[in-house]
């Protein structure tokens, strides 16, 4: 089944849309295979390039997304991009999630890197959601230490 991915800011704006193939859904997750967009890009330690191939795990209860990402010419993983964000919704064909800025990459060797923690701490939250932000990344980078996460879950 075909789908839009949508992320959504605060007040439910989309902000970037794509779309993907659904390959598993059950009452916790939906499992989704899409291919980067954008022209070749550095990125921490890798380069995105135009048709990576991303495997990304969304989840109804938790507050977070994650993408496996691999090598377009020779299908090499490349890491984890995760987003923290609120629980996953689905409405017909269309996946959408509010992004709260706050990312997290995790190298193929499992080293963290936290990203955009000053847009995180810019926005304005209220103290359940930013409470829930927090809890859903510390349990992110508990999941990583395995560096297998898409299997913990």
């Amino acid at each position: 089944m075909n789908v839009r991915i949508q992320k959504l800011n605060l007040v439910g704006e989309v902000k970037y849309e794509y779309g993907g193939t659904v390959l598993e859904k059950d009452q916790h997750q939906i499992v989704v295979e899409a291919f980067f967009d954008r022209e070749d890009m550095p990125f921490q330690d890798v380069v995105l390039k135009k048709g990576d191939r991303f495997l990304e795990f969304y989840y109804f209860h938790r507050w977070y997304n994650i993408f496996e990402i691999y090598d377009r010419d020779d299908g090499k993983f490349k890491g984890w991009y995760c987003n923290i964000g609120m629980p996953a919704i689905i409405d017909d064909d269309v996946i959408s999630y509010v992004d709260l800025a706050l990312d997290l990459w995790v190298a193929v060797n499992g080293e963290q890197t936290v990203l955009d923690e000053d847009e995180f701490e810019n926005l304005n939250l209220g103290d359940k959601i930013r409470e829930d932000a927090l809890s859903g990344f510390k349990e992110l980078q508990f999941l990583f230490e395995s560096k297998k996460p898409s299997q913990s879950l």
